[in-house]
């Protein structure tokens, strides 16, 4: 059984805000867990503080081949498109949260998605962190790695991993 973390109280005797910190990426998967965070947090009667979090990678892991004249290029235009597309996973997630009149900060912060998102948890003292699945196997987890997994052991505090409905054949 799950258990749920009561936020402590505050020096005036109220209780403080549940902190939900939720990740983003330009997935479905993810924008169904900002989606599934979105409705509990409105519905959940506690008071929550709603925070979303995109892990833009730096351009310089992206980008590994070529001389340096030529890669210091090559990372320009990447760089421009990873702000581009966190540009567009910010909007996309704004326009999701005012849809349903629920207020959130909204973070970019450059780095590997696993750290970030374990950074931002701490940063935030977040009660729960709420993640996207991909639904992958577990050959595909083992070479690709998994951020729900790395955030669902190393993370200070619980973690939802919000699945994709199955479809039904």
């Amino acid at each position: 059984m799950a258990e749920t973390k009561t936020a402590p109280a505050a020096e005036d005797g109220s209780r403080k805000k549940t902190v939900v910190l939720v990740a983003v990426d330009d997935s479905d998967h993810s924008y169904r867990a900002l989606e599934w965070a979105v409705r509990h947090a409105a519905t959940a009667g506690v008071a929550a503080e709603l925070v979303v979090v995109h892990a833009k990678p730096p351009a310089s892991s992206v980008v590994t081949f070529g001389s340096p004249a030529a890669a210091g290029d090559v990372v320009r235009v990447v760089d421009a498109d990873l702000r581009k597309r966190a540009e567009d996973v910010v909007d996309r997630a704004r326009r999701l949260c005012v849809a349903n009149s629920v207020h959130g900060l909204i973070e970019v912060m450059e780095g590997e998605a696993r750290y970030v998102l374990c950074d931002a948890v701490d940063k935030h003292h977040a009660d729960l962190l709420v993640v996207g699945s991909h639904g992958y196997g577990a050959i595909k987890r083992a070479f690709l790695g998994s951020v729900s997994d790395y955030c669902a052991h190393h993370a200070h505090c619980s973690v939802m991993i919000v699945k994709q409905p199955k479809t039904k054949k």
